[in-house]
């Protein structure tokens, strides 16, 4: 839901801030005070469009500013997959939305506190907002969504998700099978070259970690006279001596015993004597180190040339095979595999085709037993919204799921009741809502029929019905009541109540039937500061509440405001009883 908007230098509004209640929001207000002002407001927190247009005059930004706290299934189930992959998953489920709109520089919007580009906003809003008025929101208005909503209403989506497995195994086996069907010339270049790059590869009969074995031993050959002649040199000074000079192993033995001497005459010389006697003891080890060392440096320039021609034939295998000696070695064995695989080629075409045809057979028995459950589900659907448009007076309206298929070839369909039809990874149906909303007028697709508020309550209708398969979480209703009685309006209410359950409902209305059923009354009104007008939003206590209602039965004396607390009490005491039902059926 979204439980924080503030609005800051849009177009009448200053600076406003609201914190929105779960369940059903109500603004109300006399006209032209800037009720709408507040859902184009949050239409372009989510994507919306904007211009320099809906700043406020006389400022020079526009700020906008949401925080979303999501329903922990709806977050991991839709939206953290799509955070995650427009990189802004956040440590919970917690969406910080925001927008700001400038005159002079390019208009910015955040999401999780990261700039994003307004598809991405646009993107996120599909998601999270459906704006019942003008229609650009609108996800029931988008026909490629009609198929899912049928789907979640009809249970089906597990079984959606096996048949697109099933789908995606056909795409596989047949992309293998093309593979191999390609140009028999063609077909046999590649079985050349595959065995070229397989028996090249073996010849050298490469081991992992050979490489660096090589260059190490290459340093060593390669400077084996130096090594020789510079420890050799080592060694004489430390530990055998010459003729010019003794060693340095003898003068440190000299070194200790004078020190030893020494210490007798002065026993705080006996720490020095046993450092120089270590001294001595460390030279000893060291010398016969050199010695062992000196007695493994071989010059050979034979094992030389050796080592550098087979690091010559690792480095052209790796200019074409990888850049290890491990890429090289998986190199050919990948090569081994597909050349096994096309000399079988006769006999792995054969299994494949078999599979293939196989698959499509399932494929057209899961997307045939779909389409027959999904006819069911749209008799139903269209049964509950025919009655639920009656309900909002719209008794005389009609509604209908159009199913349909498209055909094909043997090659690119399924067979349906003795048919080829297309299909994809949902099935073989193509799914479109049609609705007439006037007595004598066809069906027409939902999204071209009229806008204004019968539209919006063909949409409650809809929404009534799928609340349950309706993922989008934020519903908001601009004016849904217009042209109708108190009768109908309290009807309405009621739905929109009922709706509000399930999905955070935002409803602008002038109905105080309406109104006295929300979770959470807003009062918009104008007033004029400093020669400008400016728009000002207040959550109503009970109090407020009933003296709104009666504002809006037009009602201001005793008596009426009587009959507002009366309405007031009597929505109350329903929506009491309509949570215990709910309780008790949970």
């Amino acid at each position: 839901m979204l439980s924080h908007l503030s609005i800051s230098n849009f177009a009448i509004i200053d600076r406003l801030a609201l914190d929105l209640a779960p369940g059903l929001n109500v603004l109300t207000g006399e006209t032209g005070a800037g009720k709408s002002i507040v859902v184009d407001a949050l239409t372009c927190l989510l994507g919306g469009r904007a211009d320099s247009q809906n700043i406020r005059a006389g400022a020079d930004q526009a700020r906008i500013e949401g925080a979303l706290v999501l329903d922990e299934d709806l977050y991991h189930r839709s939206i953290l997959p799509w955070l995650e992959r427009q990189g802004l998953a956040a440590e919970d489920s917690t969406l910080l939305v925001g927008r700001e709109i400038n005159r002079a520089e390019r208009n910015l919007c955040r999401l999780n506190g990261r700039l994003v580009p307004l598809g991405a906003l646009r993107e996120a809003g599909q998601l999270l907002l459906d704006v019942h008025n003008q229609g650009e929101h609108l996800s029931l208005l988008r026909v490629r969504e009609h198929l899912g909503y049928l789907d979640r209403y009809a249970a089906l989506m597990d079984r959606r998700a096996q048949l697109a497995e099933r789908v995606a195994e056909l795409q596989r086996v047949r992309s293998e099978l093309e593979s191999l069907l390609t140009d028999e010339r063609e077909l046999a270049r590649r079985i050349d070259r595959l065995r070229y790059q397989v028996q090249e590869i073996a010849a050298a009969q490469l081991s992992p970690g050979e490489e660096e074995q090589l260059v190490r031993e290459h340093s060593l050959l390669s400077h084996a006279e130096r090594l020789l002649a510079e420890l050799g040199s080592a060694y004489t000074s430390l530990y055998e001596g010459s003729e010019e000079q003794r060693s340095a192993l003898d003068l440190a033995g000299e070194a200790a015993r004078a020190l030893g001497d020494l210490a007798v005459i002065d026993p705080r010389l006996d720490e020095l004597r046993a450092a120089a006697e270590s001294a001595q003891a460390q030279l000893s080890e060291l010398g016969r180190a050199l010695h062992d060392y000196l007695d493994e440096v071989e010059y050979n320039p034979q094992r030389l040339r050796q080592v550098e021609e087979r690091l010559e034939l690792i480095y052209n295998l790796k200019r074409k095979y990888g850049d290890s000696v491990e890429e090289i070695l998986a190199f050919a064995e990948r090569s081994a595999r597909e050349l096994e695989s096309i000399t079988h080629s006769e006999e792995t075409i054969g299994r494949l085709r078999v599979e293939a045809e196989r698959t499509l057979a399932e494929i057209g028995r899961m997307a045939g037993e779909l389409s027959r459950v999904r006819f069911e589900a749209a008799r139903r659907l269209s049964t509950a919204i025919q009655a639920e448009l009656a309900d909002l007076n719209m008794e005389r309206s009609r509604f209908s799921v159009a199913i349909e298929q498209r055909p094909a070839d043997a090659e690119r369909g399924v067979d349906f009741g003795g048919r080829w039809v297309a299909f994809d990874a949902t099935g073989i149906d193509r799914i479109e809502f049609l609705v007439s909303p006037n007595p004598g007028e066809p069906l027409k697709p939902l999204a071209k029929i009229a806008s204004g508020g019968e539209t919006a309550r063909i949409m409650l209708a809809l929404k009534t019905v799928l609340s349950t398969a309706d993922p989008v979480p934020i519903l908001i209703f601009d004016e849904i009541d217009a042209g109708l009685g108190a009768r109908a309006g309290e009807v309405i209410g009621r739905k929109l109540w009922n709706l509000s359950r399930r999905h955070q409902v935002v409803a602008i209305t002038h109905l105080a039937q309406i109104a006295a059923l929300a979770d959470a009354h807003f009062k918009v009104s104008k007033e004029v500061t400093k020669g400008r007008t400016l728009t000002r939003v207040e959550q109503l206590d009970e109090a407020g509440r009933i003296e709104e209602l009666a504002q809006m039965l037009g009602a201001t004396s005793a008596a009426g405001r009587q009959s507002a607390e009366q309405m007031y009490q009597q929505a109350q005491h329903w929506v009491e009883e309509a949570r215990k039902k709910i309780e008790s059926v949970a």
